[in-house]
């Protein structure tokens, strides 16, 4: 169950990664815009917010991997206690969207999806 918590807090991570990059490396290409729906006027206006955005997913997905590491290395309870960090904020996070933008449900879901998946295995193994 631990192994399989691992691998959903990897995959979390590098969705939040690619996330990173969209946010922090690529806001104003047209291909991000159309991903997020912005306009080239809207893009430019928030490139700054969406790059400082960006590292917050990058780091919660450095949390996630030093999680992963530490587990797969044996120290359990350290790996158990950063995953949960990590994956139980991007799922916090993703609830955030879909609660305050009901419109954005799908990326809400890719968000989250991954991270909940983490959660509950690291918590059902734990209790074992």
């Amino acid at each position: 169950m631990f192994i399989a918590a691992l691998i959903f807090a990897g995959l979390a991570a590098l969705v939040h990664v690619y996330i990173f990059v969209l946010e922090s490396l690529r806001w104003t290409a047209d291909s991000t815009r159309k991903t997020f729906g912005t306009s080239v006027a809207e893009a430019n206006s928030t490139k700054e917010m969406a790059f400082n955005q960006g590292f917050y997913n990058l780091f919660l997905a450095v949390v996630a991997a030093a999680g992963i590491v530490a587990g797969a290395a044996g120290h359990h309870g350290v790996g158990a206690a950063l995953v949960l960090a990590g994956a139980g904020s991007m799922l916090a996070a993703g609830l955030v969207l879909l609660i305050s933008s009901p419109s954005k449900a799908k990326a809400a879901l890719v968000q989250l999806t991954f991270p909940l998946l983490a959660v509950v295995l690291v918590l059902v193994s734990l209790a074992a």
